[in-house]
């Protein structure tokens, strides 16, 4: 949903349009491509650029240990109001190095990244994904969504491909486990996404 602060410009003063936005789609519609990839027992999930805190309250709903890091202050708090009643654990931090939430010294066994990669230039995706392969268990997973298609006035996003981001992940032990690909959810006809889970050996 959101990224790193270079990529949040214009999130804060529409949070609340923003989060409705997200709330309107259902999580098991948004991830149907890579739901079956999903660990079915409950375990650590990190949701990054969590939003308005959908997916981090579903994953939470069905007994994962959840930390949502949102760097935007405004749907920060609009996802802690929204789903105050489940356990998430909710931390400012940001891409590309998410320092405080490396400093939890916590490896997950899913990571979300949905509609966030795009907000990375290049640099900042090579650091992130080193930061992403230290956060991730052995046997775990990355999920993410890329979206393809003209930039929105006033946004920071570039048009990344899976191919590249593969490459970039098997560099730092992730291997590419599903590529799957998809219209877009809200009707824009120019706009396309990318599904793909990166995994580290057990």
């Amino acid at each position: 949903m959101t990224s790193e602060v270079g990529g949040t410009a214009g999130y804060g003063a529409n949070a609340a349009v923003l989060a409705q936005q997200y709330e309107s789609l259902r999580f098991e519609d948004v991830h149907r491509e890579v739901l079956h990839l999903f660990p079915r027992a409950p375990g650590r999930v990190l949701d990054i650029g969590a939003g308005s805190g959908r997916d981090a309250a579903a994953l939470a709903a069905l007994g994962h240990r959840v930390v949502a890091v949102e760097p935007t202050p405004e749907l920060r708090a609009e996802g802690m109001r929204r789903h105050a009643a489940l356990p998430i654990e909710w931390i400012d931090d940001h891409l590309p190095g998410l320092q405080r939430t490396r400093a939890l010294g916590v490896r997950h066994d899913l990571i979300l990244l949905t509609a966030v990669w795009m907000h990375l230039d290049a640099a900042e995706r090579a650091t992130a994904m080193e930061a992403l392969a230290a956060l991730v268990a052995e046997g775990g997973q990355v999920a993410m969504s890329l979206r393809h298609g003209p930039v929105p006035e006033g946004r920071r996003m570039f048009d990344v491909s899976h191919r590249e981001t593969a490459e970039l992940a098997d560099r730092h032990g992730l291997r590419q486990r599903f590529l799957g690909k998809r219209e877009d959810m809200l009707g824009r006809a120019d706009v396309r996404w990318s599904f793909l889970v990166l995994q580290r050996p057990a």
